[in-house]
């Protein structure tokens, strides 16, 4: 059995803190690596030793595989883990640091390099009768050939990025006369975000909810799924706003994804914690998307109903050790939610925001988890995803964890910069949500940047600020002072007058 004593995280803010918490509660020494951008982040200050791997920008620090490995072998670490992002997916970061002689959280090269490809992932699990949305199943570049594919699918349907993700490579087209520019734009954006110009078509699904399972796998051939998250809410083909479970899955369904989930991790031989993502349609229809073979952002929901800590998981799945649970084992207990606060203006199309964090104060009390890597003063950098905290409630039922997270936005206190606060906010009191009956259409059908604005005084209350306002005004140009709410305050003590605001 392998033995981690020292662990390098090759991640930055909140997951970084996340997985070295994790470390630290397991026993194990921990590594932080930092651009000059992160000096003074939070996990460079957490972990145990921390070093410069270079400039702000990604490809010149968290990108750098060479200067991480170096780092292990000055340092003697005996393991990495990628966290999400950057090197997360990479296969060849991988087997680089298992010819290195480093353990690597996560899977093998060879399931990443087979699940990193949408269509090696289709054609893989195909012997598992997964259910695949129709198209083709292979890539695809001749432009007439397409179009008489896409045809015969039948319209509206996708051009995908073979090596896409977050909605990169992606066009809708909704009938043939639009076809050959969106696929020309499809493979330029294919070849620009991931060097690779290979699409495919799909089938549009309409009314699509995005359902994925966790699974969790270890090298002795056991493989669980520890149940659904819901992450329909998205702006730009991304996620917003997680819940764990969802509101629409009945347990005879809930039942057939997880086995469909895991039968996909099998296709692989997945290890490790990752995450297998369906189209759920109206009918109640779904269909394999692909797998992300990694820890997810939104993990912190399914930790809540299952009460594992993934991280730990992942490193004991590492050095080697067999699941201590079965699926029997497993059951869902309780509701949780997770927003994610990004710096972005959702009145502005959800442009990313920078800026200084002039107030930072984050909410507290029962059923209220904060993954973040920011406080007070500092800078939110323009050179990373814009995400400042995951905010996670939790509650016995799916209305108190709502209830919670109303609240707990209300208590969050982030001034200097735009966030998603507020659109939290107003999805979580939408019918729509409350209801359950919302889809990946959520923003298009039922936001609008007039959604935010502060609704106008009703008629009593606007002829009483007028009134107020006259009798100030008046008192103002007539030089007199007007008496506090209680007088017998004005000449007691300080604490009392500044508790009523008088001065």
């Amino acid at each position: 059995m392998k033995k981690i004593t020292k662990l390098l995280v090759a991640n930055r803010g909140e997951i970084a803190l996340r997985v070295l918490r994790s470390a630290k509660e397991m026993g194990l020494q921990t590594v932080a690596i930092y651009s000059e951008a992160d000096r003074n982040a939070l996990h460079v200050r957490y972990a145990d030793e921390a070093v410069c791997v270079g400039p702000p920008a990604s490809k010149d620090s968290y990108l750098r595989g060479d200067k991480i490995l170096e780092v292990c072998r000055q340092l003697g670490v005996d393991a990495i883990h990628p966290g999400y992002g950057f090197l997360s997916e990479n296969a060849e970061f991988a087997r680089q640091v298992k010819e290195a002689g480093l353990i690597f959280v996560g899977p093998s090269p060879e399931a990443m390099d087979i699940m990193g490809d949408k269509l090696s992932a289709k054609q893989a699990v195909q012997a598992y009768n997964i259910p695949l949305v129709p198209g083709t199943a292979e890539a695809i570049s001749d432009v007439a050939e397409a179009k008489q594919i896409a045809q015969q699918v039948g319209f509206p349907i996708l051009i995908k990025a073979s090596a896409g993700g977050g909605g990169k490579g992606m066009r809708l087209v909704h009938n043939v006369e639009e076809f050959e520019e969106q696929m020309q734009l499809a493979i330029n954006e294919a070849v620009s975000a991931f060097g690779d110009g290979a699409v495919f078509i799909e089938k549009f699904v309409t009314g699509p909810r995005h359902i994925e399972i966790q699974v969790l796998g270890d090298e002795h051939g056991n493989i669980v799924h520890l149940f659904e998250r819901e992450c329909s809410i998205q702006r730009r083909h991304q996620k917003v706003i997680e819940e764990a479970p969802s509101s629409v899955l009945t347990p005879e369904l809930r039942a057939e994804m997880g086995r469909c989930a895991v039968d996909v991790a099998r296709a692989c031989n997945y290890t490790g914690a990752g995450t297998v993502e369906f189209l759920l349609d109206d009918q109640r229809n779904f269909y394999f998307l692909e797998m992300n073979t990694r820890l997810q952002v939104e993990h912190p929901v399914t930790e809540q109903i299952t009460g594992l800590d993934l991280v730990k998981e992942q490193i004991k799945v590492a050095q080697g050790q067999p699941l201590a649970f079965r699926q029997e084992d497993l059951s869902i207990n309780g509701h949780a939610l997770e927003l994610r606060v990004y710096a972005e203006d959702p009145q502005n199309n959800f442009l990313p925001d920078i800026g200084t964090l002039t107030t930072y104060v984050r909410p507290q009390g029962p059923g209220v988890r904060v993954d973040d890597g920011f406080e007070q003063g500092m800078d939110i950098p323009i050179y990373y995803d814009p995400m400042i905290a995951k905010l996670v409630t939790f509650g016995a039922t799916r209305e108190e964890a709502i209830a919670r997270m109303l609240r707990a936005i209300d208590e969050y206190q982030i001034t200097g910069i735009q966030t998603t606060l507020g659109f939290g906010s107003y999805v979580l009191r939408h019918p729509a949500f409350v209801s359950g009956n919302f889809d990946t259409n959520f923003i298009k059908d039922h936001f609008t940047p007039e959604s935010l604005k502060p609704a106008a005084p009703d008629e009593a209350t606007a002829k009483l600020a007028a009134v107020l306002t006259a009798m100030l005004l008046a008192e103002k140009k007539s030089g007199a002072t007007p008496a506090p709410a209680d007088a017998s305050v004005a000449t007691g003590s300080a604490w009392k007058r500044n508790r009523l605001g008088v001065r």
